[in-house]
């Protein structure tokens, strides 16, 4: 199994860098998972604007060069791990934007006769890992679970990808937020994971 964990926090001495850390431990541990790519997207200073003009169309997203090698990294992905801090209800706009880049027609879904296209990355699971200041169950009792309906239901199911796993890890900046136990929990589920 092949993990590819997409990282969208810009400080690497943080709670988000330690979750890192520890899915990459978890995944080094697993013998079902043979190799690991980590895309740091601040690192990697990936440019989440849509840009559109004559010479550069919605429609042709799938195959913009420029995009290449992240379309390279999803396509050899069995697993894909979502590491990112919830930011008033949603995902930071670094990983939207990736989204909104990546998850392009003619790639991630074809458009086909009926109401739902078909998803184009079936066989994928996903993990998302994320953290918020408030209280863990603030997302499905204020919000409706807007943040999973969003990434599990509008996004993933769209594109063919059914295995959803989500951590969402709230109070994580009190001195009683168990970060530790949240960590072991995360090394923990990435070393034992089969599929």
């Amino acid at each position: 199994m092949n993990a590819l964990i997409i990282y969208t926090y810009p400080n690497h001495q943080s709670l988000n860098y330690a979750f890192l850390q520890k899915v990459v431990q978890g995944c080094q541990e697993n013998p079902a998972i043979t190799e690991i790519q980590v895309l740091d997207l601040y690192e990697e200073q990936f440019d989440p604007r849509l840009i559109f003009h004559e010479q550069k169309r919605r429609r042709d997203m799938y195959r913009d060069p420029q995009l290449e090698k992240y379309r390279e990294q999803l396509t050899w992905a069995d697993k894909i791990i979502f590491i990112y801090p919830i930011w008033w209800g949603r995902p930071p706009a670094m990983l939207l934007g990736y989204i909104d880049q990546l998850f392009a027609a003619n790639f991630a879904y074809r458009d086909k006769k009926g109401l739902l296209p078909e998803g184009l990355l079936k066989g994928k699971s996903v993990v998302c890992i994320s953290t918020m200041k408030g209280p863990t169950n603030y997302p499905l009792l204020w919000l409706h679970n807007a943040h999973k309906i969003l990434m599990k239901r509008a996004l993933f199911n769209f594109v063919g990808i059914k295995r959803v796993k989500f951590f969402e890890f709230g109070n994580m900046e009190s001195k009683k937020g168990k970060q530790q136990k949240k960590l072991e929990r995360v090394h923990r589920y990435f070393r034992e994971v089969m599929s």
